[in-house]
């Protein structure tokens, strides 16, 4: 099959029978769901962007396993090349939707897996990675969308997986049969689940030999008997639901999607299983993963930074303050931060190296650093934002209120006037051009948006904390101490 276009990437779905709830009730038709949809719209622009021959060699690649053209987005990293350009594509979709495009899970899962199901199955003599392989290929051929689902409840988290009252808090295999598995449990925070084809399962933590159950990793479709999911809400998200409300939106057509995940007794037939037991190469499998996708945000965030920079530029046109030194001042700094962002990204590509399965990994000392940087800057750019764009952004009536034909003032004025009226910009800019820039900077700062911005780029790819333990483990301090001992003469 070739690359799927956004409209045959949108029909597919269609054709699932994928098991959504929200508000406390089952989902029929979630493909156009005006709360879902947006979603679904920034998964179609990675398949847009591969059928556009501009971006030919940021989206599309050769395939390490077939030969054949694939989307970026299935591939397995061959070069330090390959991983710059994985950051330079994400930027390329974080701009052209300003939000999250829900892809990049499932590619770095392909990486991680990839590798470390080679290693297991080198000391075990297992066939993971002839699973895997098939799996893959099997979704490069069909251009499909997978999300990455590593992220359990974890209940107790002072617990292992074993140790928890309710065994269900980590993904665990509760029946061991002749042809497969059976599977209990649940992924959170979910980014892109609903959207996807399929799905890869992974460890979250490092384990122990009691915590054998839970060390499992395996592929099951999006629609898998026994599988549901229940949407997550996010900041001013039925506003996609109300009529004619689409300037109060800030952002209508693209949006970033997340959901709570559950396995209930799902059965994973063997040529799909990837890890099932060896519970040392769990922690490999987290760790490689988590280094992926830290590198990601060094991509996907600084694309959506870009579109923020520039709306708050206008926002300060549209006020009349755009030549005000502090103002330029503080773009420049917003524009400091976004692309030291973009350099922790592309240099721990530059720094990747080859794993023994032979696909890169990135420097993950560098990979952790990016993703720490990710979880400070992004916020100083919104609270710069917020600063330049002014009060109006969190205090503007709705949308409603400016089309109004409800007679308020003394000499017959609507409703709709006056807010037009006391709104207005600056001469030559039409009051519903700053309306619609305050709520698109209100959607990326404290909307929807802010869930695939300000808040993801605290908590995704793992909290700060997680970030600072590898840190300190890929730091090397005692190797450092001994460069200082070499210099000051001390033996």
């Amino acid at each position: 099959m070739a690359l799927m276009t956004p409209q045959e990437y949108i029909d597919s779905l269609r054709k699932l029978n994928t098991r959504i709830y929200m508000f406390g009730e089952k989902i029929e038709n979630w493909v156009d769901h005006p709360m879902i949809r947006p979603s679904i719209n920034c998964v179609a622009m990675t398949y847009a962007a591969a059928q556009d021959p501009q971006y030919a060699d940021l989206m599309t690649v050769t395939s390490s396993l077939t030969g054949r053209k694939i989307n970026r987005f299935t591939h397995l990293h061959q070069s330090t090349e390959d991983l710059m350009n994985k950051v330079k594509m994400q930027r390329l979709l974080g701009q052209k939707t300003a939000s999250c495009f829900q892809r990049c899970v499932g590619m770095d899962a392909f990486n991680a897996v990839f590798s470390s199901t080679y290693e297991i199955d080198e000391k075990y003599g297992t066939h993971y990675h002839d699973n895997f392989k098939k799996f893959l290929t099997m979704v490069q051929d069909n251009d499909l969308t997978v999300d990455g689902a590593m992220t359990d409840p974890k209940g107790d988290r002072s617990k292992a997986p074993s140790q928890q009252a309710d065994p269900d808090m980590y993904v665990h295999v509760v029946e061991r049969r002749e042809d497969g598995i059976v599977v209990c449990g649940a992924k959170c925070h979910q980014t892109g689940s609903i959207n996807s084809h399929w799905h890869i399962f992974m460890p979250t933590i490092s384990m122990g030999e009691a915590d054998k159950d839970w060390a499992v990793s395996f592929a099951c479709p999006t629609d898998a008997e026994g599988m549901y999911m229940i949407y997550g809400r996010q900041s001013c998200d039925t506003r996609k639901m109300e009529e004619n409300g689409s300037i109060d939106v800030g952002n209508a057509k693209f949006g970033g999607q997340e959901a709570l995940v559950v396995l209930d007794h799902v059965f994973i037939p063997n040529e799909y299983i990837f890890l099932n037991g060896e519970y040392e190469f769990a922690g490999m499998i987290v760790e490689r993963f988590a280094g992926y996708h830290r590198q990601s945000y060094g991509g996907c965030k600084v694309g959506v930074g870009d579109t923020l920079i520039g709306a708050t530029a206008l926002a300060a046109e549209y006020n009349g303050v755009e030549k005000a030194s502090a103002v330029k001042d503080k773009l420049i700094e917003m524009t400091h931060l976004n692309e030291t962002l973009f350099c922790c990204g592309i240099a721990c590509s530059a720094q990747g190296f080859k794993t023994k399965a032979g696909n890169y990994q990135i420097d993950l000392l560098l990979a952790n650093v990016c993703k720490q940087n990710v979880t400070r800057f992004p916020y100083e750019i919104v609270r710069l934002a917020e600063d330049i764009a002014g009060g109006l952004v969190v205090t503007m009536p709705a949308q409603a209120d400016f089309e109004s034909d409800t007679v308020v003032g003394r000499n017959g004025e609507t409703i709709g006037e006056i807010c037009n009226k006391f709104f207005a910009a600056r001469e030559g800019v039409k009051t519903e051009d700053r309306q619609r820039i305050m709520r698109f900077i209100e959607n990326l700062c404290l909307g929807s948006a802010a869930v695939g911005y300000r808040t993801e780029s605290m908590h995704g790819a793992g909290s700060p904390q997680a970030q600072r333990i590898m840190i300190a483990r890929q730091g090397d301090i005692q190797g450092k101490k001994q460069l200082a001992k070499d210099i000051a003469g001390i033996q």
